[in-house]
């Protein structure tokens, strides 16, 4: 039986990580994919795999992504061995950008897109409180253009309590494998 990946998207400051990591603790069946970025991983938010731009491009050249894009300035990759984990029947999930997904979808039939969402309001408080960001990247992140969703994308709003966003996603979340 083939796994199934779940590319969980939104806007900075929906609550992805939060809501990833409390549904990721009520299913254990489901994997998260540690991404490898290029930035620090001092820099925080959810436990990736940091390396440089050179890095990168080596382990690009070595076919060790099963997937890669650019957002925001850094560039994204899914590991390669992500593929034995699906050929196992595992339910994958990992935090993906929304720009990347027309090539994600490409590349793993049968993706599964959740998109977080949540209203300005809460998003720029969200992002002022996590401290990263000034004031104006903050306007300019709230700003963006957002690309359309695939059709079929789950859709799950973060507007209320964090026990009800974790309700939200585990309720998107694709059910458990039966033995």
């Amino acid at each position: 039986m083939a796994g199934r990946l779940v590319a969980v998207v939104g806007p900075s400051g929906a609550g992805k990580d939060t809501l990833i990591d409390a549904a990721l603790a009520l299913r254990p069946d489901i994997l998260r994919v540690r991404r490898v970025i290029t930035r620090p991983e001092a820099a925080g938010g959810e436990d990736f795999e940091g390396v440089t731009e050179a890095e990168f491009d080596r382990r690009l050249r070595a076919g060790a992504f099963a997937a890669h894009w650019q957002a925001h300035g850094l560039r994204y990759a899914l590991p390669a061995s992500l593929h034995a984990d699906l050929a196992g029947g595992r339910t994958l999930l990992f935090n993906g950008s929304r720009a990347a997904l027309p090539a994600l979808s490409a590349a793993f039939a049968g993706l599964v897109v959740i998109a977080i969402t949540a209203p300005a309001h809460l998003r720029a408080a969200r992002l002022a409180a996590r401290g990263r960001e000034d004031a104006a990247d903050i306007e300019a992140r709230l700003a963006r253009e957002v690309p359309d969703l695939p059709a079929g994308a789950r859709i799950v709003l973060n507007d209320a309590t964090l026990a009800e966003g974790i309700a939200r996603l585990l309720a998107a979340l694709p059910a458990k494998a039966q033995p």
